[in-house]
């Protein structure tokens, strides 16, 4: 491909980090379906430094291992890019970005240099906002800015453990967490009541007897002005629900407020195979009556009737396995046992890489909509923790988004899948490579990586996102070949009174194509191709569009 970037995207992407012109959506009568989401997974620290004034709290200022300190990137930056457009261009329908509770205020030395918990997985406080992302306000301007885009925000949680301890930060008592056995994912208590590494305390999510709050976070709580909200609010809870004043009930409390108070939509829940299964049950029930009272509360900001949606981190869970996982010898049905309706899927990665394109769309339909008919899973080519992903060199970019927006099932856009955003870092160890700063200078450059031009991908992953967003059928229908040869399908969703089909042809001739319909669009129906843009006309049960691209996305 050559630089086939339009005006609009040159508009939208030459600005800089620190602009934020103001941008409208218009309304689409398109229903917003879970299981045919492309959602957006960004670290905020890594995405777009929106206000350099919060770069540095809690005197977080010693030197670090190569990517492994805070860079600034915060709320503010996602508001900007939410202004700006950027998500919408790129047919996002959901937001997903790492956890925003207050982190250990001090630093560990994990063998890989010594780290600060930018990626906001060692949590210190559930009440309270980390300081280095944002603001409660700035949270609640971007939950509302994505709603008011049609952008479900997905909160990234985490119950399983505390952060480490450090001298900032103390231990939070035998009562809530275990110091150890590591876990040797041997078997299942070498996987669930166990530590994931070494200092990091495991909550005891099995224990129902009755603790005390730690006194290191009364004396926080005091010291902040919001002890006795705070103490309030825990009694009105307990008192409510009756549950025991265990470890998993405090935190499930915790959780759910931000639901009741911004209105999110769902939860990516961090390590869930970690916890015994019944304890997202749990965390399901609460936060579908928080999501309700929420609506209730705030009837003009409600966008539908979903209602609240989980989605599981079971590591190496692979959609193949359908309901059932081997939890360390152990089966565990997460979807009905832990009331998720979705899991992430360790698996597309590879299916992505070994499979050509029918073989990937007609396993996924057949799956989807059978085994897991009525959950989902969500797909990805990169991730924050995989260090395997499906083009960690940035050899098959257009391949990679093709695959990953046009597979059955919900899509997840790691930042900088878009962008060609390099993820091998020099001189960094494990995951840190894969967390580099958004490329944002590329996008503006438009460099040619690997023989592609950054606005080409970016252009790509604009296409089959919007196509995605317009058409439920494309995640959540039924997938059907037509024509081996050229390589042309239909999907086909129903729902209630609601219906959408489109028809897709991939690896076609440039310039001038006939492609049949096969009876999905009646003669004199009047077509959209979102991939070149262009309006054709089914005229005796075929469409003609001469265009530069081998992909034809048609949809009405």
């Amino acid at each position: 491909m050559k630089k086939i970037a339009s005006l609009i995207i040159l508009i939208a992407f030459m600005v800089g980090c620190n602009v934020q012109p103001t941008y409208k959506v218009a309304k689409k009568d398109v229903p917003f379906i879970w299981e045919n989401a492309n959602v957006y997974f960004l670290l905020t620290d890594r995405f777009c430094n929106g206000n350099t004034e919060n770069d540095i709290n809690f005197n977080r200022n010693l030197p670090t291992g190569p990517e492994r300190g805070f860079q600034g990137g915060d709320f503010a930056g996602i508001i900007q890019k939410l202004k700006e457009g950027y998500f919408t261009h790129l047919g996002v329908s959901a937001l997903w970005f790492s956890p925003v509770f207050e982190q250990i205020h001090g630093g560990v030395d994990e063998g890989t240099g010594f780290t600060y918990a930018y990626h906001g997985y060692w949590i210190k406080d559930w009440t309270n906002f980390e300081p280095n992302f944002g603001t409660e306000e700035e949270f609640a301007e971007i939950v509302d800015l994505a709603h008011s885009q049609g952008i479900r925000v997905l909160m990234d949680i985490i119950i399983n453990h505390t952060g480490p301890v450090t001298d900032a930060d103390p231990y939070w008592g035998s009562e809530w967490a275990r110091t150890g056995p590591n876990c040797t994912h041997k078997n299942y208590e070498g996987t669930v009541p166990c530590t994931l590494v070494d200092n990091l305390p495991d909550v005891l999510t099995e224990s129902n007897k009755e603790v005390e709050l730690p006194q290191f976070l009364i004396d926080k709580w005091e010291k902040e002005g919001t002890l006795e909200k705070e103490l309030e609010s825990l009694e009105a809870f307990f008192a409510a629900t009756a549950y025991s004043k265990s470890p998993r009930f405090y935190i499930i409390k915790w959780l759910i407020d931000f639901i009741k108070k911004f209105g999110v939509d769902g939860f990516r829940i961090d390590t869930a195979k970690h916890t015994e299964a019944s304890l997202w049950a749990e965390l399901d029930k609460e936060a579908k009556k928080a999501f309700a009272e929420w609506k209730a509360a705030n009837p003009d900001k409600v966008l539908d009737d979903n209602e609240f949606y989980l989605t599981g981190e079971v590591y190496n869970y692979g959609i193949s396995s359908g309901q059932n996982f081997d939890n360390g010898g152990i089966n565990v049905n997460y979807f009905k046992e832990g009331d998720m309706q979705s899991l992430i899927n360790f698996e597309f990665k590879w299916n992505a890489k070994e499979m050509d394109y029918e073989a990937l769309f007609s396993k996924y339909s057949k799956i989807l909509n059978n085994e897991l008919a009525d959950y989902s899973v969500l797909n990805y080519i990169t991730s924050h923790d995989d260090g395997q992903p499906f083009d960690k060199e940035r050899l098959r970019t257009i391949e990679g988004g093709t695959k990953l927006l046009l597979t059955p099932g919900k899509s997840q856009i790691y930042y900088g899948d878009e962008s060609i955003r390099n993820l091998i870092i020099k001189e960094t160890q494990g995951d840190a490579t894969l967390r580099g700063f958004m490329n944002w200078d590329q996008i503006d450059e438009n460099p040619a990586i690997n023989n592609v031009y950054v606005q080409d991908v970016l252009s790509h992953y604009q296409k089959l996102g919007k196509f995605r967003n317009q058409n439920p059928s494309v995640g959540a229908g039924v997938h059907t070949m037509l024509s081996k040869e050229p390589y042309v399908f239909k999907r086909e969703f129903e729902k209630d009174a609601y219906s959408n089909k489109v028809l897709v042809g991939l690896e076609l001739p440039l310039g001038e194509k006939e492609i049949e319909t096969h009876g999905v669009f009646a003669n004199g129906d009047l077509l959209t191709d979102y991939y070149s843009g262009q309006q054709v006309k089914v005229k005796n049960g075929k469409v003609r569009i001469d265009s530069e691209f081998a992909m034809v996305l048609l949809g009405l």
